[in-house]
């Protein structure tokens, strides 16, 4: 499965500090669940990478609405 195709699968996503000082992406589905931890700085990493993704997706749906 790549980053376009599409899937039926529901998931959660819970984002937050963990008491060790780290940055914790939780994933869940169903019975499924998976922790990630990070150094602040690899999750600011993560961040920059989550908003540059959304802005090129902004700019596709605004090129497709031209």
């Amino acid at each position: 499965m790549g980053i376009n195709s599409e899937s039926d699968i529901e998931a959660n996503l819970q984002i937050g500090p963990t008491d060790q000082g780290m940055v914790r992406i939780f994933v869940f589905a169903g019975k499924l669940e998976i922790p990630m931890d990070f150094e602040p700085e690899e999750a600011q990493e993560i961040a920059e990478e989550i908003l540059a993704a959304a802005q090129a997706a902004q700019g596709i749906v605004a090129s497709k609405k031209r």
